[in-house]
This record gives C-alpha cells, sequence and structure tokens, in this order.
C-alpha cells in the first residue's frame, strides 16, 4: 500500500491500485479487499495465494491468480490435499505461479489441516472468524503509516495455525489475509471504498 491514497483515471481515490495500467490491482481493491468472505473454498484460496505472496508483491500474485486456479484445482482443498509428490514437483517448472518448492508443497500440507480445521469447527469460516468475535474489525486509518503489518488477532490465528502445522502463515501474512477477506476493513479515511459494506 501507498504511503496515501490514489487517485486514478476514473476519479476513484483508493488506497492502492490507482497508477495507470492498475486495473487488475484496483478492481481487487474496490471488489474484493476489506469485503466480508464467508465461503470456505474462497477463504481457502485466499489462504494459499497470501501465503504464497510472503516476500513479493500482491499485484504481482494477482496477476498469476488465474494460473494458480489451474495449478491448484480450482482451489479445492480436497484435491489440493490430495496432490502428489511429482504434481506439486511439475508446478515447479510452472511459469504462472511462483516456483518456490517451500510455498508449493505448503500448499498441501495447509490443505491437508484446513480439511481438518472444517471438520473441527463444521467449516473453516467459523473458526477463522471467531478470532475476531464474528464481525469486522473497522478501522479509520487516515495514512497507509497508521495501518499496521499485525495486531495481537492475527498473533492469535498465526500463532493457532502454525501449532496446528500450517507454514506460511506468521502473524504478517495472516493479518494480510484478514485485510484481504473482510475480517479486517483498513480502507483509509479518503479512500471512495471507506464507510461502504
Amino acid at each position: 500500500m501507498s504511503s496515501k491514497t490514489e487517485k486514478s483515471t476514473d476519479g476513484k481515490t483508493r488506497c492502492f491500485g490507482g497508477k495507470p495500467g492498475q486495473t487488475l490491482y484496483a478492481d481487487y481493491h474496490d471488489t474484493e479487499w476489506g469485503i466480508p468472505l464467508h465461503d470456505d473454498k474462497r477463504l481457502f484460496e485466499m489462504l494459499i495465494l497470501e501465503g504464497a505472496q510472503a516476500g513479493l508483491n500482491w499485484e504481482t500474485i494477482l496477476k498469476k491468480r488465474t494460473g494458480y486456479r489451474k495449478a491448484f484445482h480450482h482451489f479445492n482443498p480436497k484435491k489440493v490435499a490430495a496432490m502428489s509428490d511429482d504434481e506439486l514437483e511439475a508446478l515447479r517448472e510452472n511459469p504462472n505461479i511462483i516456483r518456490n518448492r517451500l510455498k508449493i508443497y505448503a500448499a498441501r500440507k495447509n490443505a491437508q489441516i484446513f480439511l481438518d480445521i472444517c471438520k473441527e469447527f463444521g467449516s473453516f469460516d467459523a473458526y477463522v472468524w471467531s478470532f475476531v468475535n464474528g464481525k469486522p474489525i473497522i478501522n479509520h486509518w487516515k495514512t497507509a503509516e497508521a495501518v499496521p503489518t499485525a495486531t495481537p488477532e492475527s498473533e492469535a490465528l498465526s500463532k493457532d495455525l502454525k501449532k496446528r502445522g500450517m507454514t506460511f502463515v506468521g502473524p504478517t501474512i495472516m493479518y494480510a489475509f484478514m485485510q484481504a477477506t473482510g475480517m479486517v476493513n483498513d480502507h483509509l479515511t479518503t479512500c471512495w471504498r471507506y464507510g461502504k459494506k
């Protein structure tokens, strides 16, 4: 996120995605980021994508999202959990995803744990939203510098997921996940999306 909101050619002021050529980024900002998400399959997708993003730019991941959907069975957690070593190794040659071996193998392991959580709690949605007491945390940040990279809630979620055996779920990654899935709404007060549901 930039230090201030960006005014784009369509006249809308955004937290990010306002620069020329950032149509995909702007669309993600306008239609997904900060909007409460409760569908398990989409929550799984964001979990895997946020883990893949570690150390990289989110816009890079968005550009590879279609490739990820194809590579990981459209984020069907049961199919990802059952992927063979041969399938995962083949993905290391796939230019349409991030070809980091640890991240690729983490998708399978995290899918297996995701399914265990679903069995225990009835859904991943019920589990993950319990970390914010079932309702979004609405913030009122004036600048991007004020937005934290981790919070007690993301620390708690990270700690619990790590205890269960997930990887690429550090506190900063989980805070980005919480922002992406609307568990936290961090649209800046100057953004056109601020205050909208």
